[in-house]
């Protein structure tokens, strides 16, 4: 099954346009460093990070607090460092999944489970293939389309440069991209049998959403793996990615989840956050920690009060 992207629009060159394309360059230019020096500089550029973006380091913080609660305020603090180093190097790794050499992130890569692949598929039924947020997200899925097909869904940007290059980016190797308002076309490519990958684990604006246990508290939820897979028929696997300490990576494909989906939306996406909850349980430096995941609660109180902007 091969799936044709529609073709990308000429990039927006007008003057309001200008300071993305300078970072856009910048990144280009900071693609082609080797990697070697890239994973030293990412883990300063992390730690800058933390120190210049308070409202983020705060958000990381308060999460960490609410899903560890049995790590001391030392660990977490240690946990909070590491994932600001893990996010400065995968800037890195988005610059180079888009415009750069991936060759180095190649050696030493461990894929496991792609049998569970062939064996969702069976039938000529597509495949769902969850992951989460992580820091490592764009490396990973550039790296996974070496031996599978997969198209995604995103978010469109608003920025009109940055939604070119964002398209420009992932066509380097995803066989198609699905806005998240594209769930006809997203259906229609997983009836003809085809892989989409999908991280479902953010707090979303819009969209049916259900609240279920995210590290035991309560997470406001899409159900729309529960819904893709009952509108196209396809099955579920997870994806777990880990940047390794000696700068490989690690996939690892699981079997595809049983009886899923089931007539219960809210039980569905229970399974499919407590599994991307064990994939962050597995590499906890890597998981997005700056995003306001509890954002919204069943009490409607916040536990980012007092947090920049609510």
């Amino acid at each position: 099954m091969s799936t044709t992207p529609p073709p990308l629009p000429p990039p927006p060159l007008g003057i309001r346009h200008w300071p993305t394309w300078i970072n856009i360059g910048a990144m280009c230019l900071l693609a082609r460093l080797p990697w070697s020096w890239q994973r030293v500089l990412g883990r300063w550029i992390g730690g800058t990070l933390r120190r210049l973006l308070p409202e983020r380091r705060a958000i990381a913080a308060r999460n960490l607090e609410l899903c560890f609660p049995e790590l001391d305020a030392e660990a977490r603090d240690v946990l909070l460092r590491e994932h600001f180093a893990a996010l400065g190097i995968g800037l890195f790794e988005f610059a180079r999944a888009w415009w750069g050499s991936i060759a180095p992130l190649r050696r030493g890569m461990r894929v496991e489970g792609l049998e569970h692949i062939e064996a969702a598929r069976t039938g000529g039924r597509g495949v769902i293939v969850v992951s989460g947020h992580f820091t490592t997200l764009e490396a990973a899925a550039r790296l996974m389309c070496d031996h599978l097909p997969l198209a995604g869904m995103y978010r469109p940007h608003a920025e009109p440069a940055m939604e070119w290059a964002v398209r420009r980016g992932r066509a380097r190797y995803a066989t198609a991209m699905f806005p998240k308002q594209d769930v006809r076309g997203t259906v229609r490519h997983l009836k003809r049998g085809g892989l989409l990958w999908y991280a479902p684990d953010q707090d979303p604006s819009r969209g049916d959403s259900v609240y279920v246990p995210f590290f035991g508290q309560p997470a406001h939820s899409l159900t729309s793996t529960h819904q893709l897979a009952r509108l196209s028929g396809a099955s579920v696997v997870l994806f777990q990615h880990e940047r390794r300490a000696d700068g490989g990576y690690t996939m690892k494909l699981s079997p595809m989840l049983e009886d899923f989906p089931s007539s219960d939306a809210t039980a569905d996406t229970a399974k499919v956050m407590a599994g991307i909850e064990a994939m962050a349980r597995a590499v906890p430096t890597q998981y997005l920690w700056i995003h306001r995941r509890f954002k919204r609660r069943p009490d409607g109180v916040s536990p980012y009060a007092g947090i920049g902007k609510r």
